[in-house]
């Protein structure tokens, strides 16, 4: 079936992306994953490509353009040579949404020209230890000064991805205590500086997959915030942290789709150049059938996830409806990646093979973003059940 959501600027931002990718960090992505994470240097390059300011406003740097297509194409050719870019897809993915929904003007003229140059990389701290999903149970607490001219702000969080390269992190924090009615009042954002004094970074966290961002710990003693640095209104965070989820679930549904259709490129690849019993594995009929069972899958998967993606540029993508994309484009892609594993044998359980790395990456998906059950229950609701 013939695609209909990129036109030729995108397919050209493509072509250069795929070059870059090639010659940037094809060459260099072992020593990534060997160390953990992806070299803060490399921002500064994605930074001069553009990556992170296709959609930041023109009088702050960046393309102005209102549409999440060029991050699709993003996800679609990093799956496709099995790498990562590091850390910074909580940058656009996940923080610029908010700076661009809550920041001040002033805010903006401070924030988003370093953000697009990466001359200051950005994380968002949700999770805290013990508290999972259930971001209404957040401990960590910002209280006014005296004098009301900042935050004190005391917690600490973990699974924060980019946060060790992170020079800004948006903090959600409670200024107020939940009510009885509601339990989800009090939360506030913050855009919080890593050099801030008590703010610091504990374990760079040992991860099953997605190797080369860099996920750790983060705690915060008596860190003095400045007023100027809430972004939003006070008490409010819960509601601008639920506007923003639609976005983020179709970008998880989106990656793992990307992931599932590099999975059968790779074995597709292998099978045709892997010899057993004096032919290639190809020929054989369970590989075809497998491989076609694959690639039937990863049609639909594209059609939710292109269709998901019309959705959200056009502003009318549900929650119930993001929700629904993300639980079944990861779970397609769990199924795709394993049986294409399958084909490579013991081949497909090396780190020096593609697919295996693409197992691990694909196992958060039905994890972060809010776990496969809580997306069945926000389905669920939706349907009146």
């Amino acid at each position: 079936m013939r695609r209909t959501v990129f036109n030729e600027d995108h397919e050209a931002f493509r072509e250069t992306l795929r070059a870059f990718i090639e010659a940037e960090v094809v060459p260099v992505y072992d020593e990534w994953f060997a160390a953990g994470q992806a070299p803060r240097e490399f921002y500064y390059k994605l930074g001069e490509l553009g990556i992170f300011g296709i959609s930041v406003p023109e009088e702050f740097g960046g393309a102005g353009l209102d549409t999440h297509k060029f991050e699709a194409v993003l996800y679609e050719e990093t799956s496709r040579a099995g790498v990562q870019f590091g850390g910074s897809g909580v940058h656009v993915l996940l923080a610029l949404p908010y700076i661009k929904m809550l920041a001040t003007d002033e805010q903006k003229k401070r924030f988003l020209p370093k953000f697009v140059t990466g001359e200051e990389m950005w994380a968002i701290a949700m999770t805290e230890p013990g508290t999972g999903s259930d971001l209404a149970g957040m401990k960590t607490t910002a209280k006014l000064s005296e004098d009301g001219t900042h935050y004190v702000l005391n917690g600490a969080k973990t699974f924060i991805t980019g946060g060790v390269h992170a020079d800004k992190v948006i903090v959600c924090a409670r200024t107020a205590a939940p009510t009885a009615e509601d339990r989800r009042h009090g939360i506030s954002l913050f855009a919080v500086d890593t050099k801030s004094e008590g703010y610091s970074i504990g374990r760079k966290l040992d991860k099953l997959g997605l190797r080369t961002s860099d996920t750790a710990e983060l705690a915060f003693v008596d860190v003095k915030v400045p007023v100027e640095d809430l972004l939003g209104e006070e008490n409010k965070g819960f509601y601008y942290l639920g506007h923003n989820l639609a976005s983020e679930r179709w970008g998880i549904a989106f990656g793992a789709y990307a992931q599932a259709k590099a999975a059968v490129r790779f074995a597709k690849q292998y099978v045709q150049e892997r010899t057993v019993f004096g032919k290639p594995v190809a020929h054989f009929q369970n590989t075809k059938f497998e491989l076609a069972a694959c690639q039937a899958e990863v049609d639909a998967a594209e059609a939710v996830a292109d269709r998901a993606l019309e959705a959200l540029d056009a502003g009318e993508l549900t929650p119930a409806e993001a929700a629904s994309a993300k639980l079944f484009c990861t779970e397609v892609a769990h199924r795709v990646i394993d049986r294409c594993l399958q084909l490579h044998g013991g081949y497909g359980y090396m780190n020096e093979y593609p697919i295996a790395r693409l197992y691990a990456d694909n196992r958060v998906n039905r994890i972060y973003g809010g776990t496969s059950e809580i997306m069945k229950t926000i389905i669920a609701k939706d349907m009146g059940l």
